[in-house]
């Protein structure tokens, strides 16, 4: 290339090195720099305390302003939702998970599982109940599919439905649900003598409680809790009417995946970003860190890895937003960003040295966060049996 061509390309940019931002209209961009600038204003000041704390205080408020960010929901059609594309849903998780993967589960649970379970196998009644204040950030919330005994298998779930008279009685347990004991509605899916149904479980009532859940080591700024079902009594109108079987949850279930696929890169990001600022400025042997061969081979290692994953969503973003991604191009995603995300956040950590355990910086606390993230909305072997059955035709789950 002469030097008259190499003029005229734009300069390299060391935050979007192979140019995805080309990619993105002015939409697109607009919608992540709000979200940024929000997660800079109200989260980033105060998550190392929180994270510290295991606590996220004023959840409720952080909701109410996700809602008028109108990040719930945000690619549901109506009942006041965004309505926004795919990409720019995805978008919104990268920034959010950039702060911190606490606060994209929140969006992701309140959006993508609880919200779209709704919107999509719902009544209208149903959805006009629920869905605007959720919305808004006025009512949070929450999604029941795991048990104690049952993750990676939910069709051996034990929460049982029954009926009496025109009542359903729901009885069982839930574990691990992000949102349980501040939410307001949760939707629990229970074993009936009709198959697996979901149902909009109003969380005052009788018989209901979701004690939150302590000691945790990862996700700490976030409420996570365990929902218990003692006797609940719901009108008829509570079981969404839309479908029937484990297709109802574990299509929510790949909604939320996408959305994880975003979120991931976004905790890797602020990871690398953070490797990257202290090599420029940590002197060792009377310069730079950033001027030695080893480190600068392992930045240009994380930053390939880090856009491809970027460009991979982008990619699955697209494909949804033109009704053409499969579950398994879901899983193809998680798998990969999420694996590689870790690998970027303890690659960073060797290049912050001791400093990078410090929750002066974000490292250490993404790198924790995405050790929940890795086992939520599938484990590594289970998307890893997913491919497996698609490229082989073999089923090896049983």
């Amino acid at each position: 290339m002469s030097t008259t061509e190499s003029s005229k390309l734009p300069p390299f940019d060391p935050a979007d090195p192979i140019g995805i931002d080309d990619l993105l209209c002015a939409e697109d961009l607009a919608i992540r720099q709000a979200v940024r600038d929000w997660a800079a204003d109200r989260v980033l000041p105060h998550i190392a305390e929180w994270y510290e704390k295991g606590e996220l205080p004023g959840i409720r408020e952080l909701a109410r302003e996700l809602g008028s960010l109108g990040a719930l929901g945000m690619s549901l059609q109506g009942y006041g939702c965004a309505g926004a594309t795919a990409v720019q849903y995805g978008l919104a998780c990268l920034e959010l998970e950039a702060a911190d993967s606490g606060i994209r589960s929140l969006v992701s649970v309140q959006g993508s599982l609880a919200m779209y379970a709704i919107h999509r196998f719902g009544s209208e009644e149903q959805r006009q109940r629920w869905l605007p204040g959720m919305a808004a950030g006025e009512i949070i919330g929450c999604f029941g599919l795991t048990e104690p005994d049952h993750g990676s298998d939910p069709a051996g779930m034990r929460t049982f439905a029954r009926r009496d008279g025109g009542d359903w009685v729901l009885t069982g347990r839930k574990m691990w649900i992000t949102n349980g004991s501040v939410a307001g509605v949760a939707v629990v899916w229970a074993q009936t003598d009709d198959g697996i149904r979901g149902f909009a479980v109003p969380t005052g009532t009788p018989g209901f409680s979701a004690p939150e859940i302590k000691h945790k080591w990862s996700l700490r700024a976030s409420v996570t809790s365990e929902l218990v079902l003692d006797e609940v009594r719901l009108p008829a109108d509570a079981v969404l009417p839309g479908v029937t079987g484990l297709r109802g949850p574990l299509s929510c279930l790949s909604h939320a995946r996408y959305g994880i696929v975003w979120g991931a890169m976004g905790a890797a990001r602020a990871s690398f970003e953070a490797a990257v600022e202290y090599a420029r400025t940590r002197e060792q042997f009377d310069r730079p860190i950033g001027g030695f061969q080893l480190t600068q081979a392992k930045l240009a290692d994380m930053a390939v890895e880090l856009h491809k994953g970027i460009l991979l969503a982008h990619h699955l973003g697209r494909r949804m937003d033109a009704g053409r991604l499969r579950p398994e191009q879901v899983s193809f995603g998680k798998l990969n960003n999420v694996r590689e995300a870790i690998d970027i956040c303890r690659t960073s950590r060797t290049v912050l040295g001791a400093n990078g355990i410090s929750l002066e910086y974000p490292v250490m606390r993404h790198a924790t966060n995405l050790e929940s993230v890795l086992t939520y909305e599938g484990t590594v072997e289970m998307h890893q049996l997913v491919l497996g059955k698609a490229l082989t035709g073999l089923d090896a789950f049983r």
